[in-house]
């Protein structure tokens, strides 16, 4: 079967006949091949996108283009500033690399440091743009007021031919005014901010909003079909009063420009879901990406279709825990074959894949074996 022709039988929220798996190996295969541990079977694949054909499977994908040592995501879209000067530097610490990003203008500059931590292959936001938003509050209104967005139409085209039948590129290059503040102050200071700085936090929020909403547009006039909030819908940094108040129109008007235009709108949720998955699906999202299990999760994938509807879209099923924790391949068959018999009469919208990432320490041999249960059990029937 075309691949990409089941995952719009997914977008459609049609059964393709079989199971799909789309898996994210994004960290994983960048952390093997940086320190040369790649199996001997995959030793030749050049990128996350040939370990996937590799083995055969599925592409629904928001981090295929992506450079994994930079950010945790994004690639398709150019930052813009009106009113600043933006200058980025890189110095090596040992294996690591830190990056600092300085913003400056007439009223001075902001710094951000990302160290790229070799060791685990994953980018920590070691310094956060705003460490003071009283003392710095002048600049963090420049720096959201004077933003924007520009798309790379002709990068995301060149992937999605590169791609071809074998799936769907999804453009994961948005997020939410919550999600912005977390991004500019942590998660810890956002909520000082709002606690303090009620109207302050309403026109960044504002701002955010259109200049996002704008960059959503021009995804959708692009040919974009599948675009993403890379928020990490968890209720521990996004609780519904939060959402509902700070995120909930900017999904809903952005869910809206894609169905204009023929597309979805998905939003990046690993972590607790419960709480806000009625919420969420009543604002018009086609779908979550992520969903796990206990104890990584608080909500099982059946539980969640149930809660949302006949039309929301979900993702996840393979989360750190079963890849750390089912140690054979008679234990992935049988999580597989049970996974699949709960999940079948959602078969029509549901797409197995990781629940965040693949875990940089998961064998290969593990993700032979759920290749395998999958190709076993995806046309299960009863």
């Amino acid at each position: 079967m075309n691949k990409t022709t089941s995952i719009i039988d997914i977008l459609n929220r049609t059964d393709p006949g079989q199971f799909v798996y789309a898996p994210n190996y994004w960290q994983w295969f960048a952390h093997h091949s940086n320190h040369g541990t790649l199996p001997e079977e995959i030793a030749n694949c050049q990128s996350q996108l040939d370990m996937i054909g590799n083995l055969g499977l599925d592409v629904f994908s928001r981090n295929i283009y992506s450079n994994q040592n930079e950010y945790w995501f994004g690639g398709l879209c150019r930052e813009v500033f009106e009113n600043a000067e933006v200058t980025v530097a890189a110095e090596k610490q040992g294996n690591d690399t830190i990056t600092t990003k300085t913003y400056s203008n007439s009223n001075g500059e902001l710094k951000e440091e990302l160290r790229y931590v070799f060791n685990e292959s994953t980018v920590v936001q070691q310094k956060f743009l705003i460490d003071d938003y009283v003392e710095q509050q002048k600049l963090l209104v420049d720096f959201v007021h004077g933003r924007r967005w520009e798309f790379l139409s002709d990068k995301f085209q060149t992937i999605q031919r590169q791609v071809g039948s074998r799936g769907v590129v999804v453009a994961g290059e948005l997020y939410s005014p919550l999600k912005m503040l977390h991004l500019l102050l942590g998660p810890v200071n956002t909520t000082y901010l709002i606690m303090d700085q009620s109207e302050l936090v309403d026109d960044l929020v504002k701002i955010h909003e259109q200049v996002q909403l704008d960059l959503a547009l021009q995804m959708a006039r692009a040919g974009v079909k599948v675009m993403m909030a890379m928020d990490n819908l968890d209720t521990m940094f996004h609780p519904p009063q939060y959402v509902e108040k700070y995120s909930a129109s900017f999904y809903e008007k952005a869910s809206r420009i894609c169905h204009e235009y023929d597309g979805h709108f998905f939003i990046h949720a690993c972590g607790q879901q419960k709480d806000n998955l009625k919420l969420i699906a009543s604002l018009g999202v086609d779908g979550l990406e992520g969903i796990a299990y206990p104890p990584l999760g608080d909500v099982s994938l059946a539980e969640a279709m149930q809660m949302t509807g006949d039309k929301f879209i979900l993702t996840g099923g393979i989360s750190a825990a079963e890849t750390k924790e089912l140690t054979s391949r008679q234990k992935v068959f049988d999580y597989v074959q049970q996974l699949f018999r709960q999940m079948l009469p959602y078969r029509n919208r549901f797409i197995l894949s990781a629940s965040c990432n693949t875990a940089i320490d998961t064998p290969y041999k593990t993700i032979c074996w759920f290749r395998d249960a999958w190709q076993e059990y995806k046309e299960i029937d009863h």
